[in-house]
């Protein structure tokens, strides 16, 4: 199993089932217990005051702290897991690229998978017995989780004979 696509693919379809079948609910949010500072770009900052309400629709609370410093206050609830700092470059790049209403219109396809990227547990963490277990929990409940966001398989299984030829087995 490819954790990473298995658990992008669960989180996505989780924020695509709260931001509502228009897409037009606000995704819950969670207050950060002190606000994560970054060193941010003029573009980065611009962004982040020019899309202030599509950034709360999305579930976080970004504003500038000084004229080269943004604070994030608060995180989409589904990924307060994930590092905070990229998932606002990522959206805030996305917001750059594409004007506001153009990147909620997307938010179903290419802004939900991205965040749900950025929140994924990533390739070489180490999961603990219980994650892993609720991993495969969640896949079980989630539609189409044979596959990732960008259409990579999440798990392949292998037969009792495909697995000893691959250990050379029975030669």
């Amino acid at each position: 199993m490819d954790m990473h696509a298995a658990h992008e693919r669960t989180v996505y379809e989780q924020l695509k089932t709260q931001l509502g079948p228009q897409g037009d609910a606000p995704l819950p949010s969670q207050p950060l217990l002190l606000p994560v500072t970054f060193s941010a770009s003029p573009l980065e900052l611009a962004t982040a005051h020019d899309h202030g309400a599509t950034l709360h629709r999305l579930g976080f609370d970004v504003g500038a702290l000084s004229q080269h410093t943004l604070a994030i206050r608060s995180v989409p609830a589904a990924l307060t897991q994930a590092d905070a700092v990229a998932l606002v470059r990522g959206v805030l790049a996305d917001l750059a690229q594409h004007d506001a209403s153009h990147v909620v219109q997307r938010a179903h396809d290419e802004l939900l998978a991205s965040l749900a990227c950025h929140g994924a547990v990533r390739a070489h963490r180490a999961l603990t017995l219980p994650e892993m277990n609720a991993l495969l929990r969640q896949m079980e409940r989630t539609p189409r989780s044979d596959q990732c966001n960008h259409g990579r398989t999440t798990w392949h299984q292998l037969s009792l004979r495909e697995l000893d030829a691959l250990f050379a087995r029975g030669r």
